[in-house]
């Protein structure tokens, strides 16, 4: 976008200008880091707030949310000490002080390592299912401990709760078995209740060897995002590993040897094998492997053990065609050197994917697509756009009656591929109004004049299909282009993100990589001069879901940018079909006669009386088992929903079949993707809405022209 590279332009300039490498003869990188990010945001955020004592406030607020907001740690004393920069945090912003952030770092660290050594004691003694107590998790009403007894004494409690839960879950597996198999002997309950510790124990340390690994930098970027989030909640810090999965999620691949590794007792340990990787090519390595060591060539392999993940994980990885040398403890306990050549490593489950749709009346077609995923460095490698192009070409082939074009859950991405992927289902025109810092205002238009697919087009969207996917969804509603069905409303997030890289804000810093910020700086509106913030795209057919009647749009973050409008673009909608608003109040009749449809209605109000019921639970075992079984009445009531199965038939295309690599883990997920379609019934009311748009088309008009 011209006006981002502008603003970047001019922020660069600026700070080369007034010289953040001035400031390099502080030795304190985290006081260089706050300098440079209020910059930026001063300059570049879309909305610059005013740093003052309610900004402080909200702040102070925040970040102790973030660092325990479960009250896990700290004790009311620790608040107190803490009171005293709760409207001080915005003139250590403007000084680059870090008082308040190194009393609160060295508090926690100190506290954690005081509820490390008491929680094993706790674990070591059985629990007494049969006392009467409670427990409250309403934390914003919980006060914190007054003291380390006491802190041991809640810590107690909430390892009840989790250890009634697990018991109870367990003698009910048992009983099962046991109706199965009568050789079977079930478990006492003590010996279940010691099982049960056993795991909570495990589970501890496993989170105390996490916590073990927090390295100052890492509560230093919950700081950093705690200021930053008051600018919106799409603003956030991206440290140099967080920049990297970023990029990654962004690209759909990386370069390295394709596992995915966890650690557990101080043990990198292979959790999946990528397919189509390296590992995965050469039968390598599998789940449960161990890595030992690290060689690169012609250097001596490192000991990774008790290595933070990260650095670990920094190791491990390199470019395409590089070398490197594992040393590895097997599942059977053998110890051997394996050599791995690193390659670039797709993420498949990224991409969009398409299938053929078969019924009585024709052929349709699906295309799902996760997110508009772009190679930042290369964008005409892959991306989204280029993708869902050859699905519509190859289900052209196939001589589909229409399309449905799968957002739900799909949160945005590269503004580029949404435009371009826009003007395939339109001739050139408008796509999306672009407003940014400072009051610019942009029009970006499909330019080229062909169409890829101009016949019935149905979108599917849900209350997380954001961004970029309500950008296409308001545009092709707004031409008359597509019928919309899904969620009430889409997520409602109208503000447009750009990373800023900086380390490219100084000049000679000695500091290493300070990573990057996300920061919003520009906001889109609908061709109509409507904005998507807050509101979000309306569907024209609302099918509901288990999630209707929660929060969880952009209107439940915290400090959302305003809903506002802008004079509308110059377009004209298209006018091919004129039975839009029949096809709609079809789907809304048969929808409304639907008794799947209906249970789903029931389960969202299930779902949003649980969340509002009280946060008070039983620990006694009888008491927690009566409540555990009513609400078991309703899940049992709802599993009714999995018994749907329609009559359509789905296939891979013949094309993408026959070009797919013999790859049978790819194969397996792709199988089962198709067979969970058939008990989609967005699918199959989608389906429903096709065939009512391909029977009454009008033809011999135009698609969408722009006025001069």
């Amino acid at each position: 976008m011209k006006s981002f590279i502008w603003l970047l332009s001019t922020i660069l300039i600026s700070g080369l200008l007034f010289g953040f490498n001035l400031k390099n003869e502080d030795p304190n990188k985290d006081k260089l880091l706050l300098e440079i990010i209020s910059y930026v945001l001063d300059r570049g955020h879309f909305d610059p707030k005013e740093i003052n004592d309610s900004f402080s406030e909200n702040v102070y607020m925040d970040y102790l949310e973030n660092l325990d907001g479960q009250h896990r740690f700290f004790l009311q004393s620790d608040i107190n000490s803490f009171e005293s920069f709760k409207y001080k945090i915005d003139d250590e912003i403007k000084n680059a002080e870090l008082r308040f952030f190194d009393l609160t770092y060295s508090k926690i660290t100190e506290r954690m390592a005081q509820v490390a050594l008491f929680y094993n004691d706790i674990l070591s003694t059985p629990f007494d299912f049969s006392k009467k107590e409670e427990i409250t998790l309403d934390f914003d009403q919980a006060p914190y401990a007054s003291s380390m007894t006491e802190l041991k004494k809640i810590w107690r409690k909430r390892f009840k709760l989790n250890a009634l839960e697990s018991f109870i879950s367990k003698k009910e597996d048992e009983s099962k078995r046991a109706e199965k198999d009568s050789t079977f002997i079930k478990s006492s309950d003590k010996e279940i209740e010691l099982s049960v510790r056993e795991d909570l124990k495990e589970n501890m340390d496993n989170l105390f060897e996490n916590y073990n690994d927090f390295k100052r930098k890492d509560w230093f970027s919950m700081y950093i995002n705690s200021l930053v989030i008051q600018y919106d909640p799409h603003t956030f810090y991206l440290a140099p590993s967080d920049k990297d999965r970023f990029d990654t999620s962004m690209s759909g691949k990386f370069e390295g040897i394709g596992a995915r590794l966890t650690k557990r007792n101080q043990q990198v340990k292979i959790v999946e094998v990528i397919s189509g990787g390296p590992v995965w090519r050469g039968e390598l390595l599998e789940i449960g492997d161990v890595i030992l060591k690290v060689g690169q060539d012609g250097e001596e392999a490192v000991d990774i053990s008790g290595m933070v993940l990260d650095d670990a994980v920094k190791l491990i990885k390199g470019p395409k065609g590089t070398n490197v040398y594992l040393t590895v403890k097997r599942v059977d306990g053998t110890v051997e050197v394996v050599e791995v050549t690193r390659d670039v490593v797709v993420l498949e489950e990224t991409y969009a994917r398409s299938s053929l749709i078969k019924d009585e009346t024709g052929n349709y077609g699906l295309i799902e697509l996760p997110k508009f995923y772009i190679n930042f460095e290369n964008y005409n490698e892959r991306n989204a756009a280029s993708d869902v192009k050859k699905e519509l070409e190859q289900l052209k082939q196939n001589d589909v009656k229409g399309i449905i074009l799968d957002l739900r859950n799909n949160g945005g991405g590269s503004l580029k591929t949404v435009v371009d992927m826009t003007g395939y289902f339109i001739e050139e025109g408008p796509v999306v109004q672009v407003k940014s810092t400072g009051g610019r205002k942009e029009v970006l238009k499909d330019t080229d004049p062909s169409v890829v697919w101009d016949g019935p087009l149905v979108i599917l969207v849900n209350e997380f299909s954001a961004s970029a996917s309500e950008i296409i969804a308001a545009a092709l509603q707004d031409y008359n282009r597509a019928i919309i069905l899904g969620s009430k409303q889409t997520f409602g997030k109208g503000t447009v993100q750009n990373v800023f890289d900086l380390n490219k804000m100084i000049t000679g810093s000695t500091y290493g990589d300070l990573g990057a910020l996300k920061v919003t700086t520009d906001k889109f509106y609908r061709i109509n001069g409507l904005s998507t913030q807050l509101e979000g795209v309306k569907s024209d057919i609302v099918f509901p879901d288990r999630y209707a009647m929660i929060d969880m749009g952009e209107k439940d973050q915290d400090n959302p940018l305003p809903w506002d409008r802008i004079s509308p673009a110059d377009f004209e909608p298209y006018e091919k079909f004129t039975n839009y608003e029949y096809s709609v109040e079809r789907s809304k009749q048969r929808l409304a006669q639907n008794p799947f449809v209906m249970l789903i209605e029931e389960q969202a109000s299930w779902i949003k009386k649980q969340q509002e019921d009280t946060q008070i639970y039983s620990l006694e075992y009888e008491s927690y088992k009566t409540k555990k079984e009513t609400d078991k009445q309703y899940t049992d009531r709802f599993k009714k929903l999995s018994e749907y199965e329609s009559k359509l038939e789905f296939k891979w295309l013949p094309e993408a079949a026959a070009t797919k690599p013999p790859n049978e883990d790819l194969i397996e997920k792709r199988n089962r993707w198709e067979k969970s379609l058939k008990k989609d019934l967005y699918i199959s009311e989608a389906v429903e809405v096709l065939k009512d748009l391909s029977t009454r088309i009008k033809t011999e008009q135009p698609i969408a022209q722009i006025k001069d």
